[in-house]
């Protein structure tokens, strides 16, 4: 069963899903699924309720006071984790969105008033929604296409990460911005994205957990997992069978910390990418980023659950996070500190191989979105046009290099949330410590020339817990690549993978077969493949042949209740 919640307005009689769990009547609010204690806290005082969804560093007396306050916003900042706040007071509800889009909401417009959950799956009975093919277009060409204002599914409307809605009897809905970045030194920064980074799982150890073992991202998570948990960890280092010793598992190899077990998914022919898995993909919200690994994706997780863990971490958005590309470039100009600008370019052009003329023209442009994603050649076998720019949004970018992180971090962070959906359908938590919307914001909090470096790997992360690290792995500057997995996957499945070509998308007009097949049959010998846009579209056909096996969820009528 799908894990959601949601609600509607003070008084409303809205319809409400046929097997949800009610915890407020007025105004409506509910959950469906499993909602362990540790991730569903209530607070009731004479100013109002709160109730805190997702794992969230706060205490009891933390959740108490902001129940009391006129304004909780002035303490949601503080706390770690990723979370959606619903807090109620005469005549209001007041729900707050996630600042990093971890915990995606969304709202729909019915005859009876509006409705509000954090599954777009879910809401859509309600309004007989069907994909949004304009919106899965967009998502076709680049994942950070879609608009704010659209989801997948048509009349669902996403809540923009980081605002608050409040719903009052009259049936008004108004939404504003209650999170924003802050700015601090770099030393500040770094000290309180260390203190962020515990706290953060900590919140998530109350319960037994495993880790992700690999890189530098998810070996610093699996140290400060072992450190707080009141229970050992499990970490789990996936590589190739048969392949004993290197890239990743030397690395693991090396890391002793007490409270940390570690263990190996050695991974054979059946983890391929594209290789049916024995358990069907579940629906979600939207394309998954594990769609194509499902089958190795789904072992580790039942490998974790083997081990006794109901939550596991992952060191995803590691990389967005701290390893950012020179959109930097933009402030340096903008602040005439040319010299600065010239050897950051011109390092950043030697360690890519890359002509350095076209990241000085986007500088000088103040486009720091095409510092951050230069332009790729158009998949040929995409048939509908690019996307156009979101309304009021110029061309170019706004030339600001936070803007552009958090918009990186936002659409990763909200991809991820329907691999947390795959997880939840094998009855075990996943959790992405570095999405965390205060991790977000401390990030965003330094200057952004601090945190770049084409000499250091990922100084942010390194200058606030690399003394953690053994010296190796401060060292490292490298990750595991499974690229040549992926063209092994598409040789051994190459049969299966040109019987998709035909169906879902092509029949919405979305990809032109033939050039997608002569992609594939590409991929399959080993040519330099374009690598996101191939996985999109593969997803998306995976994601389209789900919905269409699985029924829509059921709600009672307004009448009913």
């Amino acid at each position: 069963m799908l894990r959601w919640f949601g609600g509607s307005a003070p008084g409303a009689r809205t319809a409400q899903p046929n097997d949800a769990r009610m915890l407020w009547n007025d105004p409506p609010l509910w959950t469906v699924g499993h909602w362990p204690a540790h991730l569903l806290r209530t607070a009731e005082t004479d100013s109002g309720r709160i109730a805190v969804f997702g794992s969230c560093s706060a205490s009891d007396n933390d959740i108490a006071h902001a129940a009391n306050l006129n304004d909780p916003a002035t303490v949601l900042h503080r706390w770690a984790g990723s979370f959606t706040a619903v807090r109620t007071r005469t005549g209001a509800v007041d729900v707050f969105a996630d600042g990093a889009h971890a915990c995606p909401l969304y709202t729909v417009t019915t005859p009876q008033g509006l409705v509000w959950g954090s599954s777009a799956l879910a809401l859509a009975p309600l309004a007989s929604s069907r994909v949004d093919t304009e919106w899965l277009a967009a998502y076709l060409w680049d994942k950070r296409a879609p608009v704010a204002s659209r989801s997948p599914w048509t009349n669902i409307i996403p809540v923009r990460p980081g605002h608050r809605v409040m719903l009052t009897p009259d049936g008004c809905a108004t939404t504003t911005p209650w999170w924003s970045p802050s700015t601090r030194t770099y030393a500040e920064a770094t000290a309180r994205l260390r203190h962020l980074l515990t706290a953060g799982v900590r919140a998530r150890t109350s319960v037994p957990v495993s880790t992700d073992l690999a890189g530098l991202d998810s070996t610093t998570l699996a140290i400060i997992a072992a450190a707080v948990s009141p229970t050992p960890v499990t970490a789990i280092t996936a590589h190739p069978d048969g392949q004993p010793i290197g890239g990743d598992l030397t690395y693991a190899a090396q890391l002793t910390v007490p409270g940390l077990t570690r263990i190996l998914l050695p991974l054979h022919a059946g983890h391929l990418p594209f290789t049916p898995a024995d358990i069907p993909l579940p629906a979600t919200d939207e394309p998954a980023p594990s769609t194509m690994i499902w089958t190795m994706f789904s072992a580790q997780l039942r490998l974790a659950i083997a081990a006794g863990a109901t939550a596991h971490l992952t060191g995803d958005g590691g990389d967005n996070l701290a390893l950012p590309p020179p959109t930097h470039l933009t402030d340096l100009v903008r602040t005439g500190r040319w010299l600065r600008a010239a050897a950051d370019l011109m390092d950043w052009a030697r360690l890519r191989r890359i002509d350095p003329r076209p990241l000085a023209r986007a500088a000088l442009q103040a486009n720091a979105r095409r510092l951050a994603h230069p332009t790729t050649a158009r998949p040929p076998w995409l048939t509908a046009p690019p996307p156009p720019p979101p309304p009021g949004m110029p061309n170019r970018s706004t030339g600001d290099a936070n803007t552009e992180l958090i918009s990186n971090v936002r659409t990763a962070a909200r991809a991820a949330y329907a691999d947390a959906q795959l997880a939840d359908a094998l009855k075990i938590e996943l959790h992405n410590p570095y999405f965390d919307a205060a991790v977000l914001e401390t990030a965003v909090s330094a200057p952004a020339s601090a945190r770049f470096s084409a000499h250091r790997y990922k100084p942010l992360l390194l200058d606030a817990a690399g003394d953690l690290l053994p010296e190796p792995h401060r060292n490292r500057t490298t990750k595991g690549t499974f690229v040549s997995a992926f063209h092994h996957g598409a040789r051994t499945n190459l049969p299966h993978l040109l019987d998709q070509t035909d169906r879902h998308l092509a029949a919405l007009g979305l990809i032109n077969p033939a050039l997608l097949r002569t992609a594939l049959h590409h991929a399959a010998l080993g040519v330099e493949t374009p690598w996101a846009t191939l996985l999109r579209t593969l997803a998306a056909e995976a994601w389209l042949a789900t919905l269409e096996a699985t029924p829509d969820g059921a709600w009672l009528a307004k009448e009913a209740l």
